[in-house]
């Protein structure tokens, strides 16, 4: 709880994908993923209940080695490749609800791809989204100029454009705007931002800016380089 708001943090971990088998579950350093996330959360006391959302046994019984209890499975129809956050989170919301009853005010989506989350980076975002009176705040990194978007290009059948207009005119990144990606380490939201905006990005956003190296596992590349930061990592 942090300033008289019940806080559930919700880690989304389905069994499948497609990338990486078993994803959510793959050893890296000896860890399983989801282990980097759960170890962390153990620290935090502003935070009332833990659920992982999963529709996974194998998932479940490494949860419950950490000490998190999994009380209940998500819905299959919920554990596709194209469906949406916000309705994992409504759904596992509501359950926990019901399950605790309790209404919870602040619910917060920890992804286990992105195992190199720290503690104060969960606490900052929880702290900006009461104290600046938001709907949702966002982890962000600064993005790579090599990858600008004025910079891409797109392919049409045998020839080639800029994807976007104005990207000729680039000639020095100096020229480019600083844009910025979400990192996935944290998305902080209310409960209306949940249940009555049905989106992740509320009316009122914030952020907060991890200005450290990341990494998010989509593929075998990323493992290697999560093994190497985590096995440097003071």
């Amino acid at each position: 709880m942090y300033k008289k708001r019940k806080i559930l943090a919700v880690i989304p971990a389905r069994g499948g994908s497609k990338g990486i088998r078993h994803k959510n579950i793959r050893k890296i350093n000896g860890i399983p993923l989801i282990g980097y996330t759960l170890k962390i959360l153990k620290d935090i006391s502003m935070i009332d209940f833990c659920i992982v959302s999963t529709d996974s046994k194998k998932i479940a019984k490494i949860s419950e080695g950490y000490g998190f209890n999994v009380p209940f499975f998500r819905p299959r129809k919920l554990s596709g490749d194209l469906v949406a956050d916000i309705d994992v989170l409504k759904s596992t919301l509501l359950d926990s609800e019901n399950l605790n009853k309790i209404q919870y005010d602040i619910i917060i989506m920890l992804q286990p791809t992105s195992p190199m989350r720290k503690k104060e980076d969960i606490e900052k975002a929880i702290k900006k989204l009461v104290n600046d009176n938001l709907d949702s705040v966002w982890s962000l990194s600064l993005s790579d100029k090599k990858n600008h978007p004025l910079k891409q290009l797109v392919i049409n059948k045998n020839s080639f454009s800029y994807y976007k207009k104005g990207g000729e005119k680039i000639i020095a990144r100096q020229q480019l705007k600083n844009l910025y990606q979400r990192n996935g380490i944290i998305y902080a939201l209310t409960r209306d931002c949940i249940i009555r905006e049905k989106k992740l990005m509320g009316k009122k956003t914030g952020y907060i800016l991890i200005n450290r190296t990341l990494v998010n596992i989509d593929n075998e590349l990323d493992i290697k380089f999560a093994e190497f930061l985590l096995k440097n990592n003071k």
